[in-house]
């Protein structure tokens, strides 16, 4: 199988392990936004992912960053509340970054846009009691141990999904500023923020995905890349 192929098909597998393992958090999700929210994050991010299985079926043979873009046009179409936007929008932004396929390059293109828009979007920083507070560390994580410490992609990722972990736990004893959470001022404080938590169970599938489904010469880094420092090179 071409190498082109093996990503596609690790994209489609890591997709289904999403949707699988969102399916499987419903009820979790749901107890920590009936605590601070509406008490849909779960049931929502379920049936978002559960068409977008349905969906990308027409995206078999598509480029990867099709794929993804379709990933985030249904999700807009079937996430209510702010999390299609949030989600689906900024999957769809930063879909272009995988025009070139799977890259330690463009992967860490890709977060970053994502992080862009969603912050950009939802005007939420660090310590707003948010999904940006385990997307951040998650990236900023991933970007460093790609472009500084030289790891391989997936022990990178295992690094960011980490540093989201951290993230969602960060959230615990903020007060919410951001959100319906942000209603009830200090009664926010002492729970997981559900967008954090759910972004922590997609990353994590993601890992699980990409370990099962490829190995590094699968995700070769292009050497002329300007985003990765040639060794011995004065920045």
């Amino acid at each position: 199988m071409e190498k082109t192929d093996r990503q596609r098909e690790a994209v489609f597998a890591a997709i289904e392990n999403v949707a699988a393992r969102l399916a499987e958090a419903k009820p979790y999700l749901t107890e920590l936004d009936s605590a601070i929210g509406d008490a849909d994050h779960g049931s929502n991010m379920d049936r978002g992912f559960e068409t977008v299985v349905e969906k990308i079926e027409e995206e078999r043979d598509s480029d990867i960053d099709d794929i993804i873009k379709a990933v985030g046009v249904a999700l807009i179409s079937e996430v209510g509340g702010a999390a299609g936007p949030l989600y689906g929008g900024s999957i769809m932004h930063a879909s272009d970054q995988l025009s070139e396929g799977l890259t330690p390059e463009s992967t860490v293109a890709f977060g970053e846009a994502y992080l862009e828009k969603l912050t950009d979007r939802g005007g939420a920083s660090v310590g707003d009691k948010t999904m940006v507070d385990a997307v951040t560390p998650a990236v900023h994580t991933y970007k460093k141990s790609i472009e500084n410490d030289d790891l391989p992609a997936q022990e990178a990722l295992a690094k960011a999904v980490d540093a989201a972990r951290r993230g969602v736990e960060f959230t615990v004893p903020l007060r919410a500023n951001k959100g319906r959470a942000s209603y009830l001022g200090w009664r926010s404080v002492g729970h997981k923020d559900p967008g954090a938590a759910s972004t922590l169970l997609i990353l994590e599938a993601i890992l699980e995905s990409a370990e099962d489904s490829l190995d590094e010469s699968d995700l070769e880094q292009d050497a002329t890349s300007p985003t990765i420092p040639d060794e011995g090179k004065e920045e």
